[in-house]
């Protein structure tokens, strides 16, 4: 089975491309970076294997943190939520889990099963459900295309465990484990309802762990190069300069378990004169320029900060910020009727058709030691 095991450097790089691709949410990936270090240096390992390693009848179990970010970077984690979450889906299920992944490649959420995964000695699937972050959790691929809704389970930093059993859809799941995470002081770890190998290979978006890697690389070598981050960015995703300028004024607000806001940037260069809009729910979900909507999800809409390509998530955007704004395609598991019914701008109650922004291009795994070199 090929596999290839992360290094500290290796955790950079993911750190730094799961910002980007969070589009303001998932999650502060910083600290998770911290905590995944710890792990290694612990002495545990962290390990990524492809999907097709799976066989069909494999459980694999995904995982994540689940709240507001506005709330996550100020709440110190325990450290253990989600792998209690894990072992709670297992005893439910009565089967062990064969590997991990996450939901949602965006943020945090990239990191935090791979601290369970350590904590349990199991592998991480190169896969996930968004190829992105979303704020909900219905919004995934697997739920969209027939996962059944439950066991799913809740864990807190205090000790407390709810198993959810029995659910009548993804969407009431959500509701049910978004209020308890508000109970729970607004952010808890979450195991997902088991996935079958064949599953996975099924309805995921492959990959995804090798994307942000890459992109996380891509960025940093840009850096140390003194070559334009921005561009290296837009290259390698294959993504749009949506707009340039200066965060004009920022309104964010805490509810119902999410961060809510929108922002105005005032445009620079080619954009001088006019101003960009984005709304957000933990994630960015709408961008109009002057009232014209120029994106919106599913596709997804990060700010970077112009000079370094470091991304701006919603919890950190502030006055005076020069941000570049970038357009990245989507899935096309995301672009189907089906799931624009679930993820696409009406979902969100806006009145819009969606527009996709361009062609989405497969990530290649990494494939070999030598990859990493």
């Amino acid at each position: 089975m090929r596999e290839w095991f992360l290094s500290e450097l290796d955790l950079e790089y993911v750190a730094l491309g799961a910002a980007i691709l969070g589009t303001g949410g998932g999650g502060n990936a910083y600290l998770g970076k911290l905590r995944a270090w710890q792990e290694l240096r612990a002495g545990r390992r962290i390990r990524v294997i492809p999907p097709e390693a799976l066989k069909d009848d494999d459980l694999v179990i995904s995982v994540g943190g689940i709240g507001a970010p506005t709330v996550g970077i100020e709440k110190i984690e325990k450290g253990d939520e989600c792998y209690r979450a894990v072992r709670a889906v297992e005893k439910e299920v009565g089967q062990p889990a064969a590997a991990l992944m996450t939901d949602e490649i965006g943020g945090a959420n990239s990191i935090e099963p791979m601290i369970a995964a350590a904590l349990a000695d199991l592998p991480i699937v190169d896969v996930d459900g968004m190829g992105r972050a979303f704020p909900e959790l219905q919004m995934n691929t697997f739920f969209i295309y027939g996962l059944q809704p439950w066991p799913g389970a809740l864990c807190d930093e205090k000790g407390n465990t709810v198993v959810f059993t029995d659910v009548v859809s993804a969407l009431w799941l959500e509701k049910l484990a978004r209020t308890g995470t508000v109970a729970m002081g607004c952010t808890a770890g979450f195991a997902l309802p088991p996935l079958t190998g064949r599953q996975v290979n099924d309805w995921g978006v492959k990959y995804t762990v090798s994307q942000v890697w890459r992109l996380g690389k891509t960025v940093m070598e840009a850096r140390a190069e003194k070559r334009d981050p921005v561009a290296a960015i837009l290259a390698q995703e294959r993504g749009k300069l949506l707009f340039k300028g200066k965060i004009a004024d920022v309104a964010r607000w805490t509810t119902e378990g999410f961060a809510r806001g929108r922002l105005e940037i005032e445009g620079f260069d080619l954009h001088a004169g006019a101003t960009l809009r984005i709304e957000f729910q933990n994630e960015n979900l709408m961008a109009r320029v002057d009232g014209e909507a120029i994106a919106t999800v599913p596709d997804l809409i990060c700010i970077v900060d112009s000079e370094t390509g470091r991304p701006v998530s919603t919890e950190e955007t502030r006055y005076g910020l020069r941000v570049s704004v970038l357009g990245l395609p989507c899935t096309p598991l995301f672009r189907t009727p089906e799931a624009l019914a679930v993820i696409g701008p009406r979902a969100f109650g806006y009145d819009v058709e969606y527009q996709p922004l361009g062609d989405y291009v497969m990530p290649e795994p990494v494939v070999t030691v030598r990859d990493l070199e």
